[in-house]
């Protein structure tokens, strides 16, 4: 009885009132503030077709990597400067491919959101994923690891990986076959890195395509992008439930516990031996013992972090960029004669093939082939931006927590700012034809201060494995073979790029 008089109270009552007063006002305030907020962004260019749950997102299902890639080339052609897609209900994100909308972002250091985080248990938060002052302290720290005293020793280390490379081509020419050109310069270019920046060998190219850290990192890059496109696995633990978020975990794992092994292998080399006056300092080098300007150096998962960013972006983005220009000079022979040509001349009368620091500059034509190729293929499709401060896109003021995708594969190939953006023309990066050009038209390492910190040395590593490529090797493609691409977070090839190479001498 005493409990029915409890339940019965107006004080009860009132309290009921007052609890359902307030929560149909803020429903009130939360569905106007939504309907201004989906009247502004709907405003604003681009698809019209929207889902509760998906947003614009469900007009890439069912669809191809190569379609996929085929409908946001058709809003680019829509759209000439940038469009709005809604990643599910309650994130609109703008795609910018033209540079008077790219400038306003990659001029400042504005922090990297959405599907960034998906990657934080791979990489953690190194130079790639941290923003604010924990980016600003690693990048001041890192900065002098490619300082070009660092860099010069690279060239050798590359050309001994390029001769192994060579081997492995010249096997599959011996057996009158062709070669699957993405998974070789993977293995190459993951050689590259290891002993440049960790000084660690590991034999990999003779291990094979099987390479148990090779495949690791080509999933884990395409579940961080195919997690991106599903707004019912943006929770962290809904994805931990999935089969693919548990193999995304097992994954980490995996090359969590590589990088532990080099670093604890350098730390024992350096408590025995310290920094070695005779040993070129590399990467690792200049992690384990970096001070910042209170004296504190980087803890032991800050330095794991920045040696998986470096293990993923200093050997995948590269290999990206040198198998498809590969590609494209198999398909284009006057350009591969003309690349040929220059290489040999700098190398004639050598006893040995080797590409040397002092040789980069002169490969003017090589260098015009590469940036070609990686507009053509841009190796990185697209970063993201979020906004911290209102920005103002072509007279649209956007508002503090937009979300904007830089969509580099779409800005490389605008027809408003490259004539015939779909034909591979190295002739377009001489220097006559780019006195007027943007200098955002082309940022394949991004630009400004968040831009790659390590292009000098992507770029000289694709100069010397290039050059010595087509130095050895004429490429044809296999005409049997359709190549297609898939974005992800890299640009690779669906089902591979394979090739046939003819020795030259």
């Amino acid at each position: 009885m005493a409990m029915e008089v409890v339940a019965t109270s107006p004080l009860v009552q009132g309290a009921v009132v007052v609890v359902v007063t307030v929560l149909v006002v803020q429903a009130v305030r939360w569905v106007m503030w939504y309907r201004g907020f989906f009247s502004f962004f709907n405003a604003l260019p681009g698809e019209t077709s929207f889902r509760w749950i998906w947003g614009n997102l469900h007009m890439f299902h069912g669809k191809s990597p190569e379609e996929r890639m085929n409908y946001t080339n058709g809003l680019m052609l829509k759209f000439p400067k940038f469009f709005r897609l809604w990643s599910g209900p309650l994130r609109p994100t703008l795609a910018l491919y033209h540079p008077d909308c790219v400038r306003e972002l990659l001029k400042t250091s504005e922090p990297k959101p959405g599907m960034y985080r998906f990657g934080e248990p791979w990489l953690g938060l190194g130079l790639l994923l941290a923003n604010g002052d924990r980016w600003a302290r690693s990048r001041r720290l890192l900065t002098p690891a490619f300082h070009f005293d660092i860099l010069k020793p690279y060239v050798a280390i590359s050309n001994a990986a390029v001769e192994k490379f060579i081997e492995r081509i010249s096997d599959h020419v011996k057996e009158g076959g062709n070669f699957e050109a993405f998974s070789l310069v993977s293995l190459c270019t993951l050689d590259v890195i290891l002993q440049c920046a960790m000084s660690y060998k590991d034999d990999i190219q003779n291990k094979g395509e099987t390479h148990p850290y090779v495949q690791a990192v080509k999933e884990l890059s395409e579940l961080w992008f195919e997690r991106g496109r599903n707004p019912l696995l943006y929770n962290d633990f809904v994805y931990s439930l999935t089969s693919s978020g548990r193999r995304f975990k097992q994954h980490c794992a995996f090359v969590h516990s590589l990088s532990e092994t080099i670093i604890r292998t350098r730390r024992k080399i350096l408590a025995k031996e310290g920094i070695s006056k005779k040993r070129n300092l590399d990467f690792l080098d200049i992690l384990l013992t970096a001070k910042d300007e209170t004296g504190q150096g980087l803890t032991s998962l800050e330095i794991r972090n920045e040696v998986d960013t470096f293990l993923f972006e200093g050997h995948d983005t590269t290999a990206s960029a040198i198998s498809w220009i590969l590609f494209s000079l198999a398909g284009h022979p006057q350009c591969q004669t003309r690349a040929q040509a220059e290489v040999d001349e700098i190398l004639e009368g050598r006893d040995r093939p080797d590409l040397e620091w002092g040789d980069l500059s002169k490969l003017e034509y090589l260098t015009q082939v590469i940036k070609e190729g990686m507009r053509l293929h841009c190796p990185v499709p697209f970063i993201q931006r979020q906004l911290t401060k209102p920005v103002t896109i072509e007279g649209v003021m956007l508002p503090v927590g937009t979300f904007c995708t830089i969509h580099l594969q779409n800005l490389h190939h605008n027809p408003v700012v490259w004539k015939d953006p779909w034909t591979f023309d190295p002739d377009r990066f001489h220097p006559d034809n780019l006195k007027d050009k943007d200098t955002y038209a082309f940022v394949p390492f991004s630009a400004g201060p968040r831009n790659c910190i390590g292009q000098h040395f992507a770029m000289n590593e694709e100069k010397v494995v290039l050059g010595r490529l087509l130095h050895k090797f004429t490429f044809t493609l296999d005409p049997s073979h359709v190549v297609k691409k898939k974005a992800s977070v890299v640009m690779r090839a669906e089902n591979g790029i394979k090739l046939f190479a003819t020795p030259r001498r």
